[in-house]
């Protein structure tokens, strides 16, 4: 409890404070739509599932939004921030699987390392996602271990709630299937495993049932938009063009890069392996297998697949910091003299102390630097002062409600910043924008607008790196004599 309340106050300062990235700012977006009353529709091209909306919108409305235009940076972002802090509780829940060292150490990881503060604290599904994973694991385990229907079903809801948040659901299934079968096999001479082989059929029915209703009621809107499970099909195809990079694509040690650039925390996690499988420290070699089967999979795939972005390494983190706990006990029991027991001891809470000072310098001094390797294509500060400039513009033309043309392929994250301005539309390239008292264009300004551009002057904001918007201002003409 301490470590989440702690995990709490580490995410909450200066919510509002970081640029809105475009991801964050679609999402916002879809958030605005449910509180304006519109049915949540799957769309499988370009989003993912209902989680974060069904998620964010009751917080939201406690924080006083009623519309999208309303909405804030703030109200959002508290949705990860309460799923990411009170996730750590889940880790005290893993005593009985795991033991209590290796929990708070992972438990720690999560609560303070700059990759999951970061992205506790980003309006995106990554956090609720791994969250549900994490349940899925605690649930599955529960339900073999204790022979329970009740955790079956509970896991069934996990597994649901992982494919509400992100189709990438799947690659968690097939690993964590296959970690399933690697843990059966290990322990399949023990009596208690031969057991547990008539229950499974059992469990893995009542897993599958939940899941298929839960799913069907998630994705339709519980009945209200039908065609969702159609679009749920569609979406596998395009989940797996999009696996081929898509201008996103990144070498296979991406990941590594950005989790464990100097590998001490693969060393410890491979150390914790060892300790388990060797030892069965706390009867931990029973699950010792399955994690690193299941954190082997998970990274190998994320690394292989050519499309990649650094919030999924957060679905590798897990694995990652539940094995570190296992190496940290093990290391710890390897010690038999207090002189090297104080030593590891320090050089632990240097690591702490480091590890803090990282996720100052990233979440809090420089979240969107462009050496940040958390902040991908992140929208600059600069676009802050988009909105004000027009306030400003409008006020000195006494101009109530400016109409405001928004020429451009992709907008994002423009429509979030300009939300408090009720005559604003967007247009793709080339199409007619009727008259407008500002416009704003990319910098390949279409020659459909050269005439009604005729007498205004640029203003230049950035969006993102390299990239660049243009606020097309009204000159002020003289007056004839």
């Amino acid at each position: 409890m301490a470590v989440a309340l702690l995990a709490l106050v580490i995410r909450l300062p200066q919510l509002g404070v970081r640029p809105m990235h475009t991801d964050e700012a679609v999402n916002a977006y879809l958030v605005g739509q449910s509180l304006a009353g519109e049915t949540f529709r799957y769309d499988p091209q370009d989003r993912h599932g209902p989680l974060l909306n069904l998620v964010a919108k009751p917080i939201a409305q406690l924080g006083g939004a009623k519309n999208f235009s309303e909405l804030t940076e703030t109200q959002l972002r508290l949705t990860p921030v309460i799923i990411g802090s009170a996730m750590i509780l889940l880790f005290g829940a893993a005593v009985e699987m795991l033991g209590f060292i290796p929990c708070l150490v992972a438990a720690l990881l999560f609560a303070f390392a700059p990759l999951p503060v970061y992205f506790s604290r980003y309006f995106i599904h990554e956090t609720l996602f791994v969250a549900a994973t994490f349940g899925l694991i605690l649930t599955g385990w529960w339900s073999v271990e204790k022979k329970s229907v009740g955790f079956a079903a509970l896991g069934g809801m996990c597994a649901a709630l992982m494919l509400a948040g992100k189709e990438t659901a799947v690659i968690h299934f097939f690993a964590l299937s296959l970690a399933a079968l690697a843990g059966w096999w290990a322990n399949r001479q023990n009596p208690e495993a031969k057991k547990t082989v008539g229950s499974a059929a059992k469990i893995i029915f009542i897993a599958g049932a939940v899941f298929v209703v839960a799913t069907i009621l998630l994705f339709t809107a519980f009945g209200q938009n039908g065609s969702a499970l159609t679009d749920l099909l569609h979406a596998m195809p395009r989940f797996a063009a999009r696996a081929g990079g898509e201008g996103h694509a990144k070498p296979f040690g991406y990941y590594f890069q950005i989790l464990d650039p100097l590998f001490i925390y693969f060393l410890v996690a491979v150390a914790g392996v060892f300790a388990a499988l060797s030892d069965g420290v706390n009867g931990t070699r029973k699950i010792s297998l399955p994690l690193l089967v299941y954190a082997v999979l998970t990274t190998g795939i994320y690394s292989v697949i050519p499309y990649k972005q650094p919030w999924l390494a957060l679905n590798l983190w897990l694995p990652i910091a539940l094995l570190c706990g296992l190496g940290v006990e093990g290391i710890w029991r390897q010690i038999n003299n207090a002189t090297g027991r104080w030593i590891f001891g320090v050089a632990a809470a240097a690591l702490l102390v480091s590890m803090l000072q990282q996720t100052k310098v990233f979440v809090f001094d420089k979240p969107v630097d462009e050496k940040n390797l958390f902040a991908y294509a992140h929208t600059s500060e600069d676009v802050l002062g988009l909105p004000g400039k027009i306030s400003e513009l409008a006020a000195a033309k006494n101009l109530t409600a400016p109409r405001i043309a928004v020429v451009a392929a992709d907008a994002w994250p423009l429509p979030w910043y300009l939300r408090k301005f009720p005559h604003t539309g967007f247009w793709q390239p080339g199409r007619d924008t009727g008259p407008a008292d500002f416009f704003i264009t990319t910098t390949d300004v279409p020659d459909s607008l050269t005439n009604r551009l005729e007498h205004f002057r640029p203003e230049y904001f950035g969006v993102r790196p390299n990239v660049l918007v243009i606020l097309w201002v009204p000159e002020v003409r003289p007056n004839s004599p």
